[in-house]
This record gives structure tokens, sequence and C-alpha cells, in this order.
């Protein structure tokens, strides 16, 4: 998978994609990821990539023609019909296990870092998909990117030691995950559930499942 990241701030992805899941991806080449600056895009000796919205307001507003340029270029480094461009945005459809799952089979992504005021209204129709990861406004798109990016990449065939490592998680079947306990057995007074040190293997499926389903009802009603 190729991740090209279209940012006024390529340095602010340089600490968190180097080191963990995302820096092993990287060293056995399951993902590529290029970092594209938006100003070298621009058509002015300032370099500049927002202007004032017309008909008034507050802030600036990022310019469609230069965002067309820097997608037509980063779509240009990857010749595949498998391709998403997607930006991230308040507006966008809500973020989710399930729309991490299919970008996971996405062969080249194209990731749009907005900033300022908001974008050009017509830029929403140069991308595929407009993300949202919370009802709330952030600077920018770079950690939002960044979020979605570790979500997928964690999917990526190979890129976990452990084959089965995403299977029994949290949103998996529309549920949280069942509590998880590990040594030592009691501790100030709490003990680990009796079925999880039973041996029992069937017996703490049916107990986890049914605790999945507890957990998700009294926390995220919403999800079941």
């Amino acid at each position: 998978m190729k991740i090209s990241i279209i940012t006024l701030f390529p340095e602010m992805f340089t600490g968190p994609f180097d080191a963990s899941i995302i820096k092993r991806a990287r060293t056995q080449e399951k993902i590529q990821i290029e970092y594209i600056q938006l100003r070298d895009f621009a058509s002015d000796h300032y370099k500049s990539v927002d202007d004032h919205p017309y008909g008034g307001g507050t802030g600036m507003i990022l310019r469609v023609d230069v965002v067309d340029r820097a997608i037509a270029y980063a779509a240009s480094t990857m010749s595949t019909n498998a391709q998403k461009i997607i930006s991230l945005d308040p507006q966008g459809t809500p973020y989710t296990q399930t729309i991490a799952k299919s970008l996971s089979a996405i062969e080249h992504i194209i990731v749009l870092c907005a900033h300022y005021e908001g974008v050009d209204e017509r830029i929403r129709d140069l991308v595929d998909m407009e993300i949202s990861i919370g009802d709330y406004v952030l600077t920018g798109g770079e950690i939002p990117a960044m979020a979605i990016i570790d979500s997928i990449v964690r999917l990526i065939p190979g890129v976990l030691s452990k084959s089965n490592a995403t299977t029994h998680e949290s949103f998996e079947e529309g549920l949280l995950e069942y509590p998880q306990y590990t040594r030592p057995d009691i501790y100030k007074n709490t003990p680990v559930p009796a079925i999880l040190l039973s041996g029992n293997h069937k017996d703490i499926a049916t107990w986890r499942k049914q605790e999945a389903i507890i957990r998700t009802k009294k926390r995220r009603p919403d999800l079941h």
C-alpha cells in the first residue's frame, strides 16, 4: 500500500510514523508513505494556498486550484485503479472500524489535510470520501490523518505479528471488547474472574461474548 499525505506540515508526522507499528510496516515494505507539501503547488511567489472568502467572513479558505494540482500529482505517482482520495473534514462521514477495514484493501490512499477556516466547496468534488474523527474541530487534518492511517495500517495482512490480533477487538461484530486480565490473580482485594482461570475454553468464550454484550449495552448502546 502507498499512502500519499498532502499537508502543509509534513514534519508533524515524523515522530508518530517513525515508531511502533507504522515504523515496522515501513521497514517491512508493507506500506510506503509519501509526504506532499501543498505549498509546492502554489502559483505565486509567496506560495499562497489560501485566500479570503467571497462574501466576507472570518478566516482564510483553502484554494481549490492549489489542492487540485496537488491531488493530480499524488495520483500520478502510482499506476492503479484501486485508489481513494480522502479529505479530513469535521463535516465528513464519522470514521468507523468498518471504514478502516475497507480502506486497508486499497493500493493507494491519498489523504488531504486541510487547514485554516475551511475549504473551497469545490474541493469536495475532487475527493472520493470525506472523513470526520469526531464532533469537534482541530487546527488541521494532520492529527486525524495520523489516527486513520494507524487504524488502516494495522489491518494490512502481515503488519501485526499475530494473524488473529485484530479479530477480537472493540467494534468487531458491533461490540466493545470483553474485559481482559493478567497477573496478579488478586490485586487490592479484586480477583480475576474465576472462569478465566478454569481452563475451559468453551465457557471462557461464552463468558467473553456475554461480557462484551453487557459492556456495549452499558457504555455504547448506539453500537448494539
